[in-house]
């Protein structure tokens, strides 16, 4: 448990760091000089970075623990927040945000893959999942706001600096308190599994869960991606950068009230991602053809379907892989997760104008709901809970 507590703490750091930057990045490129056009390629450049470091993330975590890559991410942050500080051009910028990308996708696989380890028990590592899911939502919704505050009074050089500063303290931190050795004492507790698997049901050496699985990561994201993209445009762009900021405010409460029911973690976390990603799709579909409906409270029951789509697909994701090869399975949602948001954003904006881009989200949640195996195969079954899964 102290462990927890503290990658927690780490967590939190990094994602309030990282999510205090959002308000500031874009009129701190303006400052530079930069156009829109190359704003929305710095932004995005982010997310491309992110595919090559989760690609090396997947086995290097497998093979030598989370310890060192949590280090190293948050390390590799701060410096690189550091040298943001005294950019002098666009370029400058841009470069630095793409290493900032590849840097920072070991740590996520990292500490879902640590967390995971903590417990061999499903419940516990269910309630660790929602704890990761609240923690992550609480600095998201504290950070914006602390970052826009701390570069009125401070500066953009100086709220960089202080940002870096805050997370080399963290990895240090990270450094003299994560444990060793744990993935070895897991693979040693997995590794009888190894005997039951037939070339029928194994999908290779590389991953013991199917690929189908990762259908869902990458179409929530893209769904994701749609609305961030499309909700401050609504009402034709008129809206104050205030008021949508309250409407992800209101998406963030509503996350927190479901993830705060850790009651939900003893349900199957199959039948918990269907149900969530089904009432996350009817949000969706509510906000194309019913437009009546007030936009604040279909925004907060999305909220509640993140707050149970999140932990119950780390679960789900853990059960069947009977606690081996953690880190190419985050790492791999990870990248499910980085191609959607890059995907999202750029089909709303290239079909917006005959389709709804709503509806959109609503089919490919649909479709990545139909993609999920609803059969259980003998190699997921021997490593899975069999009163968790749905048959």
């Amino acid at each position: 448990m102290k462990t927890a507590i503290w990658l927690y703490l780490f967590l939190f750091l990094a994602v309030f760091d990282l999510h205090a930057q959002y308000p500031i990045l874009t009129p701190f490129a303006i400052s530079l000089g930069a156009a829109p056009t190359f704003i929305g390629w710095m932004m995005g450049i982010y997310s491309l970075t992110h595919l090559p470091g989760n690609l090396i993330a997947g086995t290097q975590i497998d093979k030598h623990g989370s310890r060192r890559y949590i280090v190293f991410s948050l390390l590799g942050a701060g410096f690189i927040l550091l040298l943001q500080a005294y950019v002098q051009t666009p370029w400058q910028l841009l470069a630095l945000r793409s290493i900032s990308g590849f840097v920072l996708a070991f740590l996520s696989p990292a500490c879902l893959a640590l967390l995971a380890q903590l417990s061999s028990d499903p419940v516990k590592q269910g309630k660790y999942m929602s704890g990761h899911g609240v923690v992550h939502t609480l600095a998201s919704v504290i950070s914006p706001a602390a970052g826009a505050i701390i570069v009125g009074s401070m500066g953009f050089s100086a709220t960089f600096s202080g940002l870096g500063y805050l997370l080399i303290l963290t990895g240090v931190i990270a450094f003299m308190t994560m444990p060793r050795g744990i993935i070895k004492q897991q693979e040693r507790v997995t590794e009888p599994a190894k005997a039951d698997v037939s070339p029928a049901d194994a999908t290779s050496a590389f991953l013991p869960v199917s690929w189908r699985y990762f259908a869902l990561p990458l179409v929530i994201a893209c769904a994701q991606g749609i609305l961030f993209f499309e909700l401050p445009l609504r009402g034709g762009g008129q809206s104050s950068i205030m008021s949508t900021g309250l409407l992800f405010s209101v998406i963030s409460i509503g996350a927190l009230f479901t993830l705060s029911m850790l009651f939900l973690n003893r349900y199957s976390p199959k039948l918990r991602l269907v149900a969530g990603v089904l009432l996350m799709s009817l949000c969706f579909f509510v906000m194309a053809a019913i437009p009546q409906v007030p936009l604040t409270t279909v925004l907060f029951v999305l909220g509640m379907s993140k707050g149970i789509i999140f932990p119950a697909m780390a679960t789900l994701f853990i059960r069947l892989s009977g606690g081996s090869k953690l880190g190419r399975i985050f790492s791999l949602q990870s990248i499910a997760t980085s191609i959607g948001s890059f995907i999202g954003p750029i089909t709303a904006g290239q079909l917006r104008v005959g389709l709804s881009p709503y509806f959109i989200a609503f089919l490919l949640l649909m479709i990545g709901m139909l993609l999920l195996p609803y059969y259980t195969s003998r190699r997921e079954a021997s490593l899975s809970d069999p009163k968790s899964i749905l048959n």
